[in-house]
């Protein structure tokens, strides 16, 4: 048999939680006198109170369920041991039983031995009064004091504070006034703890007057009475009057405790006055985390993220423990900065505390990681969670809308509902916002409808959201209607309506709502300012950009990093690159996008100022972005700077940043073609990773066309067709008008048939160029038909296609009528639109209409000519006739007229054999350009024309001595796949041979048919 230990000594262990490890209390029984059961009654008292003390000292938040379960386990040990010895449950130790099985939270033990007390006194009740308050069933609190008073047990004055306490969280003043008669009535309205009691009841429910005539009528207040009048003051949104408060407390050389300091905190706080919080908080001897976490909560708040992750850098080097709300607040800095390292350590200390599994600390962490662009990362968190409410469901909708995801956002939300969650306001939000993403306009609709039959329509996070999702959809009008049924506009309303119009190029509409919010009392905000400067920056209207700066500086926002950037953003597009760089000066802090702004504009105007800029953002600690090489590579677009430009390109290659970013990839593309290393950028093109995004193809494609090599762009528009890519609108229009430069009417035709099977027929930038490239190779009637089947034209190119296809292939009467057609539907005319009417003019020889028609341009479009509107209205006069006119018209020009002008009226002196004013001409046209031949021969096929062969001599002997030779003319044609290019005089065809023998006998036939060669304006090729 086992040996047995005596009683006594193991009842006496320090360890007092190992009894039941210890003893076999029904093998001595029997053995127990009276001492000993006196013994063991006080021993066990003894350990009931010191747990009870133990679960006392330590603040609520810091018990865990371990802890308790603990506790709990002990006080059922101790009340099996008063019932073996049979103390039953009376007197004291009976009380410190229900008292400790209330503290660890089990209700239903508590009760139990509540019920079997032979005396329930004014202690016990208390104990299951406090475990119920503390439960937070502050209605059982209540009903519980009823049942003491039909009891007839007089309550004392902890009974009225816990009471009270629940009258105040009940925000039950009527039963809190009659509690207060009670306290009255017993005589306790003097003690402190009725006295803060009442102050605080009073104070949460409102009644600040009533608790302020208490406060006052207190001799010597406590600290718990001045907390709870300071707490009032917080409570109603009077920090000021709190902050007085505990100055006063500070007068009487009162220590203010744990929840005063805390209190007044949050008051500062509250005000923003966190140098006087921080001030408070370093005063407190050992803050505890509640303190901590006001400290942590007011920073973040305020924006000053880097000072609340110090706090909570601090608060881990102390030693306290954070909790949910503390992880909460500094995982919301870190996401505001975007911090992801912190973010990870933050994260690692969750897990290793064991709240990651918390849904409040796990919906901070898919936040945080989905403003630093890590939605994998906020997945596995979302994954992990077993438990999930609306709120972390939001937290991911929103992260992926934030994020671009869209589609992902759809999935998110359809899963959502799957599980049983019906969407709120803000679940309504995150899924417009990827519609907008999408430019869903469809699924936008039917989702509105949803909302309606939800009863949300009303809600203003909805309403903002819906009138963001039609006007990023393109659909302005059901914008603008949504914006109208909105009862009270705040400024997300007004700047979704705003940022809508500017998106869509609706200029004029922008400023006349702008204007209506300004008249609506509507104070306009950064987004709503950006924006319209944004508008200005489109219009070019510097004086309108003008006023509203002086809006920003009224309003003290001019030197805030996001309309700072805006307001470079408009003077450098306006041409003020000097406002620009002074605003630029006056900014205290600058970012990557107010610089790369100011780089923009210095590019272009300035470029050593731009690299000096550059080197001064890497100097100050900023990393240039995507958009800041992107801007640099831009201006590095000749030969001149392509050192430069491949410099720029090892540095992008060095800083990771050309893997997966089309931006760059397309910058070095066209930086390298327009250097006139089109080798350099085949290579590059090559080196970019299969499949290559349609924007990498289009850039090559485009490039090529830009720079005269047509043929290779269609080259790889065919090779972009075999790799599976499908064309965009910008890659039909770099190929359309590669096909348009060789007259490839073939190629047009197969690239028309791939646009109408993929819907790309409906877009009216693509129809244009289609009505372009059919003009442009002579098939007239098939840029009618593709004009006419349109089914928007709303963009002035659409028209300035035909006008001008019309306008170069002779069918002047055409190109008028498509110009007014064009008036009638109010498109504004641009200076295309005005050179391909007055072509069309010149070809149908209406000189008067052609007159009026400049006079319109200039005085009534507000257009500036161009040299090559001048050079058609020289031709309009000089073709039909109107030499003198059209010389007068030259004179009279405000600059030195160049070769193109000339050139324009010797054409026109040679249609009229003007011999005379030809060689006046031609002068000037020398003058301008010695070593161009085409002047020379224009002069001497106008001497040829007249049959003065001395002077035809004497233009060649002088091109001759000059070294100068007449550029051959050349023409091509397509057959299968070849394009087949022929030049005067060219002996190096593969078929030249067969070409000459055919050549031959054409023109021994038409010398049979009586066929006579032109000579009159012929100059041969000198030897």
């Amino acid at each position: 048999m086992r040996h047995i230990r005596a009683p006594f000594t193991a009842l006496y262990r320090p360890d007092s939680l190992s009894i039941h490890h210890q003893f076999n209390f029904s093998t001595i029984q029997g053995q127990l006198n009276q001492s000993s059961e006196h013994k063991i009654h006080s021993h066990l008292l003894k350990i009931c109170l010191q747990q009870c003390q133990r679960i006392k000292i330590r603040h609520p938040f810091d018990e865990t369920p371990q802890r308790l379960a603990q506790a709990s386990r002990t006080s059922k040990t101790i009340h099996a041991q008063t019932l073996i010895f049979g103390f039953g449950s009376k007197g004291q130790l009976g009380n410190a039983i229900v008292d400790l099985y209330s503290k660890c939270g089990n209700a239903e033990f508590s009760l139990k031995a509540f019920n079997q007390l032979e005396k329930q006194d004014i202690l016990a009740w208390n104990s299951v009064l406090s475990m119920y308050s503390r439960q937070g069933a502050v209605k059982q609190v209540i009903r519980c004091f009823q049942s003491l008073q039909n009891c007839g047990v007089p309550p004392n004055q902890f009974t009225y504070a816990i009471v009270l306490s629940s009258c105040a969280r009940l925000v039950d003043i009527d039963l809190g006034k009659q509690v207060h008669c009670g306290v009255i009535k017993m005589g306790f309205e003097f003690y402190s703890f009725c006295e803060g009691s009442l102050i605080d009841m009073y104070s949460k429910c409102g009644s600040l007057v009533d608790s302020r005539k208490i406060f006052d009528a207190v001799e010597y207040p406590d600290t718990v009475s001045w907390t709870a009048m300071i707490a009032g003051y917080v409570q109603v949104g009077l920090p000021e009057e709190a902050l007085k408060v505990f100055e006063d407390m500070q007068k009487l050389d009162l220590f203010p405790d744990q929840v005063a300091f805390v209190t007044v905190i949050t008051a500062c706080v509250g005000l923003g006055r966190l140098d006087d919080a921080c001030d408070l908080f370093a005063q407190m001897p050992n803050p505890n985390v509640v303190a901590w976490n006001v400290m942590i909560s007011g920073h973040a708040k305020r924006g000053c993220n880097i000072e609340a992750i110090i706090f909570f850098q601090n608060m881990w080097r102390t030693g306290v423990k954070s909790t949910r709300s503390t992880l909460g607040s500094v995982l919301s800095a870190i996401a505001s900065l975007a911090a992801l390292n912190y973010g990870l350590l933050v994260h690692a200390q969750a897990i290793k505390q064991g709240l990651n599994s918390n849904v409040f600390v796990g919906s901070s962490l898919i936040s945080m990681y989905a403003k630093c662009e890590k939605m994998e990362a906020a997945k596995k968190v979302f994954d992990a969670l077993d438990e999930r409410n609306l709120v972390l469901w939001n937290t991911m909708l929103g992260g992926y809308a934030q994020n671009g995801y869209g589609s992902q956002v759809m999935k998110v939300f359809t899963e959502m509902r799957s599980c049983g969650f019906q969407p709120d306001e803000f679940s309504y939000t995150s899924i417009l916002s990827a519609c907008a993403c999408l430019e869903c306009l469809q699924m936008g609709s039917q989702l509105h409808s949803f909302i309606i039959k939800h009863n949300f329509e009303c809600n203003l996070f909805v309403e903002n959201a819906l009138v963001d999702m039609y006007a990023k959809c393109g659909a302005l009008e059901e914008a603008r209607q949504q914006f109208e049924s909105i009862r009270n506009k705040d400024n997300v309303s007004w700047n979704a309506i705003i940022v809508g119009y500017v998106q869509e190029e609706n200029e004029d509409e922008a400023f006349i709502m702008f204007r209506r919010m300004s008249l609506d009392g509507i104070t306009p905000d950064e987004v709503s300012l950006a924006s319209i400067l944004s508008a200005c920056s489109n219009l070019q209207a510097l004086e309108q950009g003008e006023q509203v700066h002086c809006f920003l500086v009224k309003s003290g926002l001019q030197k805030s990093l996001y309309a700072g950037s805006s307001l470079i953003d408009m003077y450098v597009k306006c041409g003020s690159i000097e406002a620009a760089r002074n605003v630029f000066s006056c900014m205290p802090n600058r970012s990557v996008v107010s610089m790369n702004a100011l780089i923009a504009g210095y590019v272009q105007h300035d470029f050593d100022e731009a690299i000096d800029l550059f080197h001064e953002m890497q100097n100050g600690g900023l990393n240039p972005s995507e958009i800041t090489f992107a801007s640099l590579l831009d201006a590095c677009n000749g030969p001149v700077k392509l050192n430069l430009g491949r410099q720029i390109h090892c540095l992008i290659l060095k800083r990771g940043l050309l893997s997966g970013d089309d931006l760059l990839g397309v910058s070095l593309l066209v930086m390298y073609m327009n250097s006139q290393r089109k080798k350099d950028a085949d290579i590059l093109f090559s080196e970019f990773q299969y499949p290559k995004s349609t924007i990498l193809w289009t850039a090559i494609i485009s490039a090529h066309t830009q720079n005269g090599c047509s043929e290779e762009a269609l080259q790889f528009y065919r090779e972009m067709r075999r790799n599976d890519a499908i064309p965009d609108q910008a890659a039909f229009a770099s190929v359309l008008k590669a096909c348009s430069t060789l007259a490839s009417l073939a190629d047009g035709r197969v690239i028309h048939s791939l646009i109408f099977h993929i819907g790309f027929d409906s877009d009216e930038l693509t129809c244009s160029a289609l009505v372009d490239m059919y003009a442009k190779c002579g098939e007239i009637k098939s840029s009618v038909q593709v004009f006419e089947e349109m089914g928007s034209k709303t963009d002035v190119i659409s028209w300035n296609s035909m006008i001008v296809g019309f306008a170069k292939n002779g069918y002047a009467e055409n190109a008028l009528k498509i110009f007014n057609e064009m008036k009638q539907t109010q498109i504004r005319p641009d200076d295309v639109t005005f050179l391909g009417v007055l072509t069309a003019c010149s070809h149908a020889g209406r000189v008067s209409e052609g007159r009026e028609i400049f006079d319109i341009m200039v005085n009534t479009y507000k257009i500036a000519p161009r040299v090559d509107h001048y050079a058609c209205m020289i031709d309009l006069l000089g073709r039909w006739g109107f030499l003198k006119e059209a010389e007068e018209f030259i004179d009279k020009l405000k600059f030195e007229p160049d070769a193109m002008i000339w050139a324009t009226l010797l054409g026109a002196c040679r249609i009229h054999g003007d011999d005379i004013r030809a060689r006046r001409v031609a002068e000037k046209l020398i003058e301008l350009e010695p070593e161009n031949s085409s002047s020379y021969v224009l002069l001497s096929n106008i001497y040829a024309a007249s049959g003065n062969w001395d002077e035809v001599n004497s233009v060649r002997r002088t091109m001759r001595e000059k070294g100068l030779r007449k550029f051959p003319g050349c023409s091509w044609i397509v057959v299968g796949q070849k394009t087949n290019l022929f030049v005067a005089g060219d002996k190096f065809h593969p078929s030249s041979g067969e070409i000459h023998a055919v050549l031959k006998d054409l023109i021994s036939l038409m010398k049979k048919d009586g066929f006579v060669a032109e000579t009159d304006s012929l100059l041969l090729d000198e030897d």
